[in-house]
């Protein structure tokens, strides 16, 4: 039997283009879902450092440096660094007053270690938010954008919530093995973790992971996006990206919601299908397979910066300024998000 591609006569012409424009519109409908983002971004010029954000890049900048040049490559192949970096982030944690938790797991017949530190909510301590970033690094790469930027906020962010007495309990969490031969499988420091949690039917409301966070461009062309995203967002490196999959959508929105109140410095939001590339290309990944609503907040990692995952990411190349505007932010969101002692978070987590 012949099968006939095209349409014959007027009738069949017109149902063909009524069909294709309804195609269209669900497009369209599909994609405002995903890049409509509540509040408007930071734009204009950037304000001048406080002495306290200046300090913060300091100390940023300190914490890149030890992970990415002091210790270096972090992996099960480098066992001397893995071991270095758990004992600068438990000794960094210490000195603020924290009780560390080491949270060992086996992965391919080495150990490696968890660590958690737990700020306790003070109304509704069952529900949880966690903060969490991967220390390790690729195979030869020094790390300081992957993830050295990531932990350095965490540490930062960690300095700034210990005296702080949020409504839900906040856990600030470096995960091991994010990184191949780890990635996207049960071994991932950040799956365990995740998995640990699930079986122990913990509450938790929202999952944050601060993912290669500290590289930036003003140059027209220095962002680049997965199609079709590159036809409707900025084609500068100049803003810090919320990211979630479509049943992270809420939190996504709540969360960049926060920031543009509180940050001075652009954000741009993306709620899309899982399959899109990157969007879950980090830790907040292993929560979703365990049922949790999570995000990843990034810099967009190789969709802008050349020196992904190669001998080349080393601390020079990060820009601490505004990597402390981006903490200035988060520190408020995340308070938001856990429910503030006086008043209330701008949106109520399910």
């Amino acid at each position: 039997m012949k099968i006939r591609l095209t349409p014959r006569g007027t009738k069949e012409w017109l149902a063909a283009l009524g069909r294709l424009c309804l195609t269209l519109v669900i497009l369209m409908a599909a994609l405002f879902t995903f890049l409509q983002m509540p509040g408007v971004s930071f734009s204009g010029r950037l304000p001048e450092l406080s002495t306290a954000e200046k300090e913060c890049a300091r100390r940023l900048a300190d914490h890149v440096r030890v992970l990415a040049e002091d210790i270096g490559p972090r992996n099960i192949w480098t066992h001397t660094a893995m071991a270095a970096t758990v004992t600068y982030l438990r000794s960094q944690l210490q000195a603020l007053g924290y009780e560390v938790n080491e949270l060992p797991f086996r992965a391919d017949g080495v150990t490696s270690i968890n660590l958690e530190v737990e700020i306790p909510g003070t109304g509704r301590a069952s529900e949880i938010i966690v903060v969490g970033a991967h220390y390790d690094t690729v195979f030869n790469c020094p790390g300081a954008n992957d993830n050295g930027s990531g932990v350095a906020v965490l540490l930062e962010l960690a300095r700034r919530l210990a005296a702080t007495t949020p409504q839900r309990t906040i856990r600030l969490v470096a995960f091991a093995n994010e990184e191949p031969p780890f990635f996207l499988q049960t071994s991932m420091g950040s799956r365990v973790y995740a998995m640990a949690a699930r079986a122990r039917q913990e509450d938790i409301r929202g999952m944050i992971a601060l993912e290669t966070m500290g590289y930036y461009s003003d140059k027209p062309g220095s962002q680049d996006y997965p199609f079709p995203f590159n036809y409707f967002y900025p084609d500068r490196a100049d803003f810090i990206a919320f990211v979630g999959n479509l049943s992270s959508r809420a939190l996504v929105r709540q969360a960049i919601t926060a920031f543009r109140h509180h940050g001075h410095i652009p954000s741009q939001g993306l709620a899309a299908p899982f399959f899109v590339t990157g969007i879950g290309w980090s830790d907040h990944w292993s929560f979703w397979q365990e049922g949790f609503t999570a995000i990843m907040i990034t810099d967009t990692a190789f969709f802008r910066y050349d020196a992904y995952h190669t001998p080349q990411d080393t601390p020079e190349k990060l820009d601490y300024e505004r990597l402390a505007r981006v903490v200035e932010g988060l520190l408020p969101t995340i308070l938001d998000l856990a429910g503030r002692p006086t008043g209330r978070a701008q949106e109520d987590l399910p």
